[in-house]
């Protein structure tokens, strides 16, 4: 009977061992989050983070191509005049690059800004002169501060090399757009975000 029943225990937990090898094999293996956020496109894995970016670069063209328009009737100061000028131009080509990327990656992109850019523009639209060339200036210069951050962080991490590559142009185009508003001498640096602070120091041994 002993015997028997040794028999039983031994031939059960030979099942029990080769159910759970095959449990093993049939479950998939555990899944990044991020990676099933990620679609594979021929020029590699497109992020959740790669869409946002080619969406906010479209919406920061759909305000601030009509800012400049508003600046060349509106402004007071020449140069304001001028930056507006030059950030509508160099924002047209920039919109079309932002189109043709997301053209070629599948990416459904607004043709209209957020609420907030469109609030921005009503504000713009209602004023003129002095008012105007600050309110311009602060505004543009503080919403090209925001998409620099986007851009560089998603530059210094995507996985797709359209994405890759329109980052750096988009970098490079919000560089100088900044630039160009800080040269009217009418931006508030103190009313601008701080850079995050830094890290603290590992303990030293």
């Amino acid at each position: 009977m002993h015997r028997l029943l040794r028999s039983e225990m031994f031939m059960l937990g030979g099942f029990v061992a080769a159910a759970a090898a095959t449990i093993l094999l049939i479950l998939p293996p555990s899944i990044d989050p991020a990676d099933a956020q990620r679609t594979l496109t021929p020029s590699g894995p497109l992020s959740a983070a790669d869409v946002d970016l080619l969406i906010k670069v479209r919406q920061a063209g759909l305000w601030e191509m009509p800012a400049g328009e508003y600046a060349a009737t509106r402004a007071q100061s020449q140069r304001v005049k001028q930056v507006g000028k030059q950030i509508m131009g160099e924002h047209q080509k920039l919109d079309q690059m932002t189109r043709d990327t997301a053209a070629r990656l599948g990416v459904a992109l607004p043709d209209q800004p957020n609420p907030d850019q469109q609030r921005w523009l009503a504000q713009l639209a209602a004023e003129s002169g002095p008012a105007f060339d600050q309110d311009y200036a602060n505004l543009l210069r503080a919403a090209h501060g925001k998409v620099f951050g986007t851009l560089a962080l998603v530059r210094a991490g995507t996985r797709n090399a359209e994405i890759r590559k329109f980052a750096q142009e988009g970098i490079n185009f919000v560089m100088r757009h900044m630039t160009y508003l800080e040269s009217t001498g009418l931006v508030n640096h103190n009313q601008l975000p701080e850079p995050p602070l830094p890290s603290p120091a590992p303990p030293t041994s």
